[in-house]
């Protein structure tokens, strides 16, 4: 029979088994990151890739779960940045648009013809602005870690090939949820109607608007040409950074060391994100003109024309966005 000295050490291997078990559980924590597109599109490839990341480099202490399409916020894309500072999301790759009604700061990047090419998107994201666009967010009670890339926005639309701010009169063109696409639509002559992702492409099917702007990757994934999109016109009017963030509690209840792996796992992923996104344009737009796709690309005078259409929208909205952030963007623009 076991004596009670053996019984005893018995007991206390168990205790010290169910110890170290509840120890670990304890360690091992999940946290969500909301995303708005899947991971068929770069956007939630870059979700998909931190996630991969912090899994291999946690040792399992953290993990975290992509929830594709704005899931955590019921497909309502405009409520993420609210939900993750208020906890309901803990981590996110945010688009700087769908961030922007709660961070005035973001509308930066939206400011029609304001930022030419990926050089300047990379002067500013990488220089004083967006040093500053970054505190802004953190005043908000969110963490910025990385920024990532959604890519230039073009414009398609159904009926006719657009040159010229005078091919939109009149023109339905759905846009996301952002007064500031409003605005610049309206100062082109087009007729801008707001609606969610989910209700556009239903919308261009039966014809309720005329045409959309999204970057390539979007309109080629999602085969937008198949909704009667012909007309596809490369004017480069506006980027749409991604933000990889996190709700401040949770950064604040990470140790040091999962904090500084979790931001240098976004930074990682959203490089990889971009040099992507850059990297398949070319052969985006070679597909989607083999589909049949009549493609418009603007000399310097017909891009020129656009910018100067919007000027007025410049005179209204650099004051909302910050005239510090906006000439510290030019600055960084023109630098050297």
């Amino acid at each position: 029979m076991p004596t009670s000295r053996s019984l005893g050490r018995f007991a206390a291997v168990l205790a010290g088994a169910a110890l170290l078990t509840s120890t670990l559980t304890a360690q091992a924590r999940e946290l969500s990151v909301s995303t708005v597109l899947p991971d068929a599109f770069p956007w939630g490839q870059a979700a998909q890739k931190w996630a991969d990341l912090v899994e291999e480099r946690s040792g399992g202490e953290l993990t975290l779960r992509v929830y594709p399409n704005a899931q955590l916020v019921s497909g309502d894309q405009t409520r993420e940045f609210s939900a993750m500072r208020s906890g309901l999301i803990d981590l996110a790759v945010g688009s700087t648009i769908n961030w922007s009604p709660q961070v005035p700061a973001l509308n930066l990047f939206s400011l029609p013809f304001f930022l030419p090419d990926t050089d300047a998107v990379d002067a500013v994201t990488g220089g004083e602005a967006g040093e500053m666009i970054f505190s802004a967010i953190e005043d908000k009670g969110v963490v910025p870690l990385a920024w990532g890339e959604n890519g230039f926005r073009q414009l398609s639309n159904s009926s006719t090939d657009i040159d010229a701010p005078s091919d939109l009169e009149g023109l339905k063109i759905r846009v996301v949820g952002s007064p500031l696409f409003q605005d610049t639509f309206t100062a082109l002559g087009a007729n801008p109607t707001q609606m969610s992702w989910a209700d556009a492409k239903p919308a261009l099917t039966t014809g309720a608007v005329d045409g959309q702007e999204n970057p390539l990757s979007v309109f080629d994934v999602a085969r937008i040409d198949q909704v009667g999109q012909s007309h596809l016109t490369l004017w480069n009017y506006m980027n749409d950074p991604l933000v990889f963030a996190s709700n401040r509690q949770v950064w604040d209840s990470l140790t040091e060391d999962q904090r500084a792996m979790l931001r240098e796992t976004a930074v990682e992923a959203g490089a990889w994100e971009i040099a992507k996104t850059r990297e398949e344009e070319a052969g985006r737009l070679a597909a989607i003109r083999e589909r049949g796709v009549t493609v418009t690309e603007l000399d310097d005078d017909q891009y020129q024309a656009f910018v100067e259409a919007t000027d007025s929208v410049h005179d209204e909205w650099v004051p909302r966005i910050g005239e510090e952030i906006v000439e510290a963007a030019r600055r960084d623009i023109d630098a050297p």
